[in-house]
């Protein structure tokens, strides 16, 4: 890659450029002339000031026979299947793939499907939820005549003579809540009303359902900002477990074979690898692509368009395996070629999104002097100072274990989109520690695979050789941040740099100029989103959502308010940070090493980039590197340290003005003692309770991520289910008040709903019935009822506000 890309220093700011614009900034955004004390409570993202959101993407599995799951029936009937077939009958293709994919077949009948499609009889929608899939069946909603989408066919069928709808369960969340407040008798009207409005958050482009939050918190109140994402997160989650459980019985989807579970997922699941490595990608492409029926009005604009980054993300994996030749990493012509498939599309995280009250009100104003210009200068400058933290986030705060066997420790596998996110030398330098983590190496010499499953297992069992784990895979196994070019950097603080990178890659086969840029820290615009800040794209699995997703979002407001207080001081500006890939990849680097569990890292002694350059020196630990010559050897830990100190000295003030004292405490712990207070050590103790194994490598990685997708699915997804009951408890005490004294119209809904029965004791009747998934349809009903009643109110103090 970097031999394609060539230096342009033209678009550098000057340092009286930078000094002047700034001053500029610092009055628009009314931070000239205030006490110290008064500045740092008027930064950006300071308490009262940060606003919150999550949008959440969760894993889907479809349990029951063969015959009535809908992929199975998908792949069965298609002409791909028959061709291949017919194909491995004349000799024109092997058996093996036909083999393997009947095989694939045979050992799911009776388990569980991930990312299928679900199918009922579509007499079962009432008036409402039939219009709604009507309209979203429309080629453009925003025409009221619109004709139907070309593939509308795709999601109806006939079967036992009655017509079936067939829908991804993404979809069919929505369906289930339309269909909830659709009735026509019993429905309270602020359900129905509130209800209507929260249907446009189940937008979904991906293989797995997406939900993001039906309202912004805010960090006002006694409870802090994370507390409160972390509940609406838990409401959302729970509300997504009844809308299951009501479409499992009123839309005959139990009695007609097929039982739906949803639940938090990072990585793609083993056998969905399994079947993608025996299809074309096209065939892949019919199967599991969102056909994003819902949250944009040229829906088919959509499927295209994620269509598109599905054969990209294929195409950059496969052009990947030439960057890793030129980088020396590949040394001869034996390789894997990667499936002409990519399945990272399939992994689920979470990004959480900061806003800033302040900088959002800037830009509505015209006559503020703030301008898109100065939202990028600036957002920039703190994406590129926020890099530098991240290694406190990942693993710690969320994580994905995963094992790799010997076999798999191919690196035009193992390093996935890594090569189009570091440089060469960054990339050898991972590798090699990688490797030497893994214990790679038989009497004294370094040994990868060779190929040959099967002489590589022999291998693996002569020499003992495990593989390795990992702890966040997710993480590695997903573009999350592509590398800037000489020319075109992306964080320049310039309009233009976005379109420009894209240009870049795109002529270079590692992009598409339609796609949005990955970015681990993504600026969030106004003329775009209709706030200011900024969106993280790095969180996995939280083992607990309150403890987990909770902190990681207060201590995001901590650092982005010291970042802020770094840019109006002038401590740092974007000449600390120069724009380019090198820079670039030396920071990130840090971040690839903490989720695949890599010691140390290598930066250039002399470093250009200042701000790394004043974190390295009081990292402790230090020394020379005897391998590379002119490089720093530092270690994860101690650099993790090292940030942890900064954050409490330089951000002093911010740290009691923000009552953070205790997040950085609980940091600490994550850091210092991991198997017990990161992420990553309790959802592996989660993985391997019951197994009799005490480690990761005690167990074959193929039996390891097995475990781990069952853990996800029941003992992860029960835990989250009763944070979810927990919160709820308080929020219908909250509710119950609120009808008493403040709102009669809540109290008209409650009494609508449950009569004369107390709300406390309702949820604790049908909580155990919930849990045993034995819950009647109508307590579903009103339990549904409930819950959009909890979030109503939030989401009109929102509107109001």
């Amino acid at each position: 890659m970097i031999a394609a890309i060539k230096r342009n220093e033209n678009n550098v700011f000057t340092p009286f450029d930078m000094v002047s614009r700034l001053d500029r900034i610092r009055s628009a955004v009314g931070l000239n002339d205030q006490t110290p004390d008064r500045f740092v409570r008027n930064l950006p993202f300071m308490a009262g000031d940060a606003t919150a959101g999550a949008e959440n993407e969760f894993q889907v599995v479809v349990a029951g026979k063969r015959e009535n799951i809908d992929l199975a029936r998908v792949i069965e009937t298609s002409n791909y299947y028959r061709n291949l077939v017919e194909q491995a009958r004349t000799g024109e293709t092997s058996q093996r793939r036909v083999l393997a994919l009947e095989r694939l077949l045979k050992d799911k009948d009776g388990k569980e499907w991930e990312n299928s499609w679900v199918w009922f009889p579509r007499r079962v929608l009432n008036r409402f939820s039939n219009r709604v899939f009507n309209e979203d069946l429309k080629a453009d909603k925003s025409i009221p005549a619109s004709e139907y989408r070309k593939d509308a066919a795709c999601f109806v069928f006939e079967k036992n003579g009655e017509n079936q709808v067939r829908v991804p369960v993404s979809y069919l969340l929505k369906l289930a809540l339309a269909d909830a407040i659709g009735e026509d008798n019993g429905v309270p009207e602020p359900v129905k009303a509130w209800g209507e409005k929260m249907l446009a958050h189940f937008s979904n482009d991906n293989s797995s359902p997406e939900l993001f939050s039906f309202y912004p918190v805010k960090s006002d109140g006694p409870e802090s900002l994370g507390e409160k994402l972390a509940g609406e997160t838990l409401l959302r989650f729970l509300l997504t477990q009844a809308l299951v459980a009501y479409a499992g019985h009123k839309f005959e989807l139990n009695e007609n074979g097929q039982k739906v579970k949803v639940f938090f997922s990072a990585t793609p699941p083993g056998d969905q690898k399994r079947l993608n490595d025996v299809i074309s990608d096209a065939f892949y492409r019919e199967l599991f692509m969102s056909p994003c029926l819902s949250g944009w009005d040229r829906g088919e604009d959509k499927k295209e368009y994620m269509g598109v980054c599905h054969k990209v993300l294929s195409r950059s994996q496969i052009n990947a395996v030439s960057q890793l030749k030129e980088a020396g990493i590949i040394n001869s012509n034996l390789v894997v070629l990667p499936n002409t498939s990519n399945i990272s599309l399939a992994n689920n995280g979470t990004h959480i999104s900061l806003g800033s009250l302040k900088l959002s009100r800037c830009m509505a104003d015209p006559g503020s002097g703030f301008t898109a210009l100065d939202e990028k200068y600036t957002g920039d400058l703190a994406i590129k100072i926020w890099e530098h933290f991240l290694p406190l986030f990942a693993t710690t705060y969320s994580a994905a274990p995963h094992r790799l066997d010997f076999q798999e420790f191919h690196p035009e596998q193992v390093l996935g989109f890594m090569p189009h996110e570091l440089t060469h030398t960054h990339l050898r330098m991972i590798w090699r520690r990688w490797k030497k983590k893994a214990h790679l190496k038989v009497m004294g010499k370094s040994l990868t695979p060779f190929g040959p499953v099967w002489l590589d297992r022999l291998i693996a069992n002569i020499f003992r050789l495990k593989g390795d784990f990992v702890p966040d895979g997710r993480l590695i196994d997903y573009f999350t941040s592509v590398m800037s070019t000489f020319h075109s950097p992306a964080l320049n603080g310039s309009l233009e740099s976005e379109a420009n990178l894209k240009k870049d890659l795109t002529e270079m086969g590692v992009f598409d100029g339609r796609m949005a840029l990955y970015q681990l820290v993504r600026l969030r615009k106004y003329h775009q989103m209709g706030y200011s800040g900024f969106e993280h794209r790095y969180f996995s699995v939280f083992e607990d959502v309150v403890r987990d997703m909770g902190k990681a979002a207060d201590l995001q407001v901590l650092i982005t308010a010291l970042v802020q207080k770094y840019i109006y001081t002038r401590q740092v500006d974007h000449a600390m940070i120069p724009d380019s890939p090198t820079v670039e990849s030396e920071r990130r680097q840090i971040f690839f090493c903490t989720a695949i569990g890599v010691p140390t890292f290598f930066v250039k002694t002399r470093t250009r980039n200042l701000f790394l350059a004043k974190i390295l020196k009081n990292t402790a630990k230090t020394r020379a590197s005897h391998r590379y010559p002119g490089y720093t050897r530092v270690l994860v830990r101690e650099y993790q340290r090292a940030l942890i100190s900064l954050i409490q000295i330089e951000g002093a003030d911010l740290i009691s003005a923000l009552n953070a004292a205790p997040i950085l405490d609980d940091l600490d712990n994550r850091v210092n003692t991991p198997q017990t207070h990161a992420a990553w050590g309790r959802i592996t103790q989660g993985i391997l309770d019951g197994s009799g194994k005490h480690k990761p490598m005690s167990m074959p990685g193929r039996q390891f991520n097995a475990k781990a997708e069952s853990y996800y699915g029941r003992t992860l997804r029960e835990s989250h289910v009763g944070q979810g009951f927990d919160l709820l408890g308080k929020a219908f005490e909250q509710i119950d008040l609120w009808a008493r004294y403040r709102d009669n119209s809540y109290g008209q809904a409650l009494g609508q709903i449950l009569g004369s029965r107390d709300i406390l004791k309702f949820l604790k009747s049908m909580r155990q019935d919930f849990m045993d998934d034995t819950c009647a349809p109508e307590t579903l009903k009103k339990f549904i009822y409930l819950m959009v009643l909890v979030v109503s109110r939030e989401m009109k103090a929102w509107q109001d506000g």
